[in-house]
């Protein structure tokens, strides 16, 4: 297939630029060009995808067999995109976010469950309920926490900082809220497999790992990924409403239980985790961590000490 993919050049487009070219696809490359490619030879378009007369022009005249929208935030950044390959593509998969639900009593999440109107994530569900309307044969992606190298949000990255220099690692409540994460090749596998498979056009799939974690284990889980030993952790546990950060995070996840049910996807795609937590995340400390020199450069750590002179 010739796949147009948008960005592509950091974290999720980069596992799936390799393993589509891997594969035998043609891919492109829709983005600013402040990265270079994943792959040698990769072919890429420099634009702006907010600057719709610059989208339209250098892709109204292209053909492609699938689209893979990675960074649309908001309806209006799909929009463009769908009304230029509506009728003209197989495929359209669009990664949204398992953000969208709505906070429930009875965990996990499924497909389907209700959506929070007032979510951070509430342009990914919008987007979604206009593809679904647009006549696109699309498909949509809601990952929980991604993890792996290059990852550029802090997730693994918040932990692995306070491990390799030994410091307490403050963990809030006690430490029991259960969570989810999915290595970012794993998510990657799971879009791949969606091309070509009639039975995911027009659905919703969640896709992380495959086991739960608590905080406590996660801190725990990383420490093992650094090669230290878990039991020498020290974890501070606080409570989160008697400080006021303002719109800083004192911690890098949601405080609360937050995880999926991914058997849909499993059963559709006939798609399977292939990274345990523990070797994901050595994955990532080895090859995104430590070759980014984050372990010996400067981190503010002003929130963490505020937490830990009132505990």
């Amino acid at each position: 297939m010739r796949i147009l993919m948008m960005g592509g050049t950091r974290f999720i487009g980069v596992s799936l630029t390799q393993q589509l070219v891997a594969q035998g696809h043609d891919v492109v490359l829709f983005n600013r060009g402040n990265h270079p490619v994943p792959v040698a030879g990769v072919e890429q378009i420099q634009g702006d995808r907010k600057d719709i007369a610059t989208l339209t022009a250098n892709l109204q005249d292209q053909e492609f067999d699938a689209v893979f929208d990675n960074n649309g935030r908001e309806r209006s950044d799909t929009e463009p995109l769908a009304a230029l390959f509506t009728g003209k593509v197989q495929h359209f998969v669009y990664v949204s976010s398992a953000g969208v639900y709505l906070k429930t009593d009875q965990p996990p999440h499924i497909e389907g469950d209700a959506v929070d109107p007032n979510s951070r994530h509430k342009g990914k569900h919008e987007t979604e309920a206009y593809l679904a309307a647009s006549g696109l044969p699309w498909t949509s992606v809601r990952p929980v926490y991604i993890y792996g190298p290059q990852n550029y949000n802090d997730v693994e990255a918040w932990f692995f900082d306070r491990i390799v220099r030994d410091r307490p690692i403050p963990i809030p409540g006690d430490g029991m809220a259960i969570t989810q994460l999915g290595h970012v090749e794993d998510l990657a596998a799971a879009m791949v497999a969606i091309l070509g498979n009639d039975q995911a056009k027009g659905q919703i799939y969640n896709i992380s790992g495959d086991r739960l974690i608590t905080f406590n284990g996660l801190a725990r889980a990383c420490a093992i990924a650094a090669g230290k030993d878990p039991d020498q952790l020290k974890l501070v546990h606080f409570d989160p409403k008697a400080f006021d950060f303002g719109k800083k995070k004192a911690f890098p996840l949601r405080v609360q239980h937050f995880f999926t049910d991914t058997h849909k996807a499993k059963k559709d795609l006939q798609w399977q985790p292939k990274f345990d937590l523990i070797s994901g995340l050595t994955d990532s400390f080895q090859q995104g961590y430590l070759p980014s020199g984050r372990g010996s450069a400067a981190v503010d750590f002003s929130l963490d000490d505020t937490i830990l002179q009132q505990s």
